[in-house]
């Protein structure tokens, strides 16, 4: 089993994207991850449906999430994360074919493996098994008892924008990881993670677009 359970952004200036996600989508701060400032890092985490969006910060110069900031030249998507229930056999796939992992950790009831993103290709990706499938540690305590948003119910997909769409399609589908994930070519702009699309409350407003954190939030019936 593989599912998209997270999606995290970058943005240089935290408040003003918190609220910037809280007025678009209209969710509440579930979280915020004292874990992260181990990566430099503060953040926020919303909670829509059982998937959560995440903002993450840069607190010192160095940090992985500055430099895709500069390289950026704005705010933007900086990784997706998979719940998986077999973690190990997965890991030990991708390394046999060169990909490297960037960071492996547990936490509280969950084990999570970041790959590297130039081996991947496009953005960066995690894969998480938590102890009891369903349950995500890294969404805080509280998440299930979060107010439910107006606008959207849950995270279909996302796209990642790429020199080569086919050729990442079948390099992500060789990994494993090729799971609500689209591909579309990059052109001149940097590659990354570009669009998220979630599923809308109001059916009236399938296909609007709302520009939110230097990504663009589609929303689709």
């Amino acid at each position: 089993m593989i599912r998209l359970r997270q999606i995290a952004l970058v943005a240089a200036d935290l408040s003003a994207a918190k609220e910037e996600i809280s007025w678009a989508l209209d969710v509440d701060v579930v979280y915020r991850d004292p874990g992260v400032e181990f990566f430099g890092l503060r953040n926020v985490l919303f909670c829509i449906g059982d998937q959560f969006i995440e903002i993450v910060s840069p607190l010192r110069e160095g940090t992985t999430a500055g430099r895709l900031l500069e390289k950026l030249g704005d705010d933007g998507g900086y990784m997706a994360l998979y719940e998986v229930d077999d973690l190990d056999a997965r890991i030990e796939h991708v390394k046999s074919l060169g990909i490297r992992t960037v960071w492996e950790g547990t936490g509280d009831a969950i084990r999570g493996r970041h790959l590297h993103p130039r081996d991947t290709g496009g953005t960066l990706v995690s894969l998480d098994q938590p102890d009891v499938a369903g349950e995500w540690a890294w969404g805080g305590p509280e998440w299930k008892s979060r107010r439910s948003s107006s606008v959207v119910s849950g995270i279909d997909s996302f796209t990642v924008s790429v020199p080569d769409p086919e050729s990442s399609r079948v390099h992500w589908t060789t990994l494993g990881i090729n799971e609500a994930v689209h591909f579309e070519a990059c052109g001149n702009q940097p590659e990354g993670l570009t669009e998220v699309t979630m599923k809308c409350v109001d059916s009236s407003r399938d296909g609007e677009t709302l520009n939110v954190c230097g990504v663009t939030i589609t929303l689709r019936a």
